[in-house]
């Protein structure tokens, strides 16, 4: 049995991890890991969740510290120097970190849309951003200061990745494209390919002269960076490709995808090496090495599972069953509602944990934005809104957006009268 340590309010918890023997874990996310990223020394971890908050791990004691400052799910990292880290998400901001006393030093805006992806040039001075609002940003990676926002053609912008001497940018997007950029003057050079369907992810190694991309479609290529030319097809019938990883040692790749299976390929050759699952359902959305034979691996669960390379013997992710998976035909359909539509970010006691919401206890006659221990935005907080049957029945019957425009909240619309009385009913029986 091992002992996990997380810092939650100051208090150090153990959870036991018997029967864990395959993988170890990462735990204490409100909410789905959506990123991971590993050290080069592979001493520490970071991870990305649904609940607004960035994970700092040791993986020589699993002590973690977080780093909060989101207002929204987290899903993008990456590792600016050995103290330093940025985080993008769904607020369309990026955060940098001081990783040393866990304090945000730089919050970056200009985004209109979330942020999908982070790269940090090979020096170190450069960060790049990948939007859904169909751009591209350049950041000065000590100062924050945006030093271009690079307007994409190809619609929303999924990801990027520096060439070698950091002179050149590879953006990937929904349309396909994968496109070159010229960093000093921020001049589209060219498009590099087409693909028939959305570019998720990039993955580079120039020392190797080559860059990976997976698709929506299960497409999974490795082109020449000399050539533009097509090295190896690994495409399958698996779809999307959600999350690429590059061994320390270069030796092998692995690919995530949405039907929970994990694929590891040696670069040498381009032969699978392995080919396996690790959810008994949904996506693998985070991949990375901790080692050459280990990978930390993310998705539905609020917890990231470090796993042989090879594959566990059983399928880490999914031992946590969302409220949203249950069987609907054991439900009321006010349950069903809550836990389709509320659950993931809401519990309906106690403190709230790290979920993305507030707690929904005490609902009904509660000030809106009025917890003190929860991070309001400002319009939640001036909105003069009191939770009752009248004012949830307008803000699902007309969604967060129209109804608190400028809050925190996703955009959930209860379309349907019953299904907003039973959820409303559901609600005033259970917080």
């Amino acid at each position: 049995m091992r002992r996990l340590r997380g810092l939650v309010t100051g208090i150090w918890i153990g959870v036991s991890l018997a029967g864990l023997a395959q993988a170890d874990a990462l735990r204490g996310h409100g909410g789905p890991v959506m990123g991971v990223l590993v050290t080069p020394d592979g001493s520490r971890a970071l991870t990305a969740g649904f609940d607004n908050a960035v994970g700092l791990w040791s993986l020589a004691d699993d002590s973690v510290r977080w780093l909060d400052g989101h207002t929204a799910a987290v899903r993008a990292l990456a590792l600016i120097d050995a103290d330093h880290a940025a985080s993008g998400g769904a607020d369309f901001s990026i955060r940098i970190w001081d990783l040393t006393t866990g304090q945000e030093t730089h919050r970056l805006e200009g985004h209109q849309g979330q942020i999908a992806d982070l790269a940090v040039s090979p020096d170190g001075t450069r960060l790049a951003s990948a939007s859904w609002d169909g751009s591209v940003g350049l950041w000065d990676a000590a100062t924050g200061a945006s030093l271009a926002m690079l307007v994409a053609p190809g619609g929303a912008v999924n990801a990027v990745v520096f060439s070698g001497d950091g002179a050149t940018l590879y953006s990937g997007s929904a349309d396909g494209g994968i496109r070159v950029w010229d960093v000093a003057t921020g001049g589209l050079r060219r498009t590099m390919l087409h693909h028939g369907f959305g570019v998720n992810r990039l993955l580079i190694d120039p020392a190797g002269g080559w860059l990976a991309y997976g698709a929506v479609d299960g497409g999974l290529k490795v082109i020449g960076l000399a050539t533009d030319a097509v090295l190896a097809d690994l495409s399958g019938t698996r779809r999307p490709i959600l999350s690429l990883a590059l061994s320390p040692d270069g030796s092998a790749i692995a690919a995530g995808d949405g039907e929970g299976y994990v694929m590891t390929v040696a670069t040498a050759g381009w032969t699978v090496t392995a080919d396996f699952r690790v959810a008994e359902s949904g996506p693998v959305w985070a991949l990375a090495y901790v080692e050459d034979d280990r990978l930390l691996v993310a998705g539905l669960d609020d917890v990231a599972w470090i796993i042989p390379a090879t594959g566990p013997e059983v399928p880490p992710i999914g031992q946590q069953t969302r409220d949203f998976q249950a069987d609907p035909a054991e439900l009321s359909n006010g349950a069903r509602q809550f836990q389709r539509k509320c659950s993931i970010c809401h519990t309906l006691s106690g403190d709230g944990g790290r979920r993305a919401g507030p707690t929904l206890a005490g609902l009904f006659g509660r000030p809106a934005g009025s917890l003190p221990d929860y991070r309001y935005s400002a319009m939640m907080a001036d909105s003069g809104i009191v939770w009752s049957a009248e004012t949830l029945d307008r803000l699902f019957a007309q969604g967060p957006a129209h109804y608190l425009p400028g809050s925190k909240m996703p955009m959930q619309r209860i379309t349907g009268a019953d299904d907003r009385r039973d959820l409303i009913a559901y609600l005033r029986d259970n917080t």
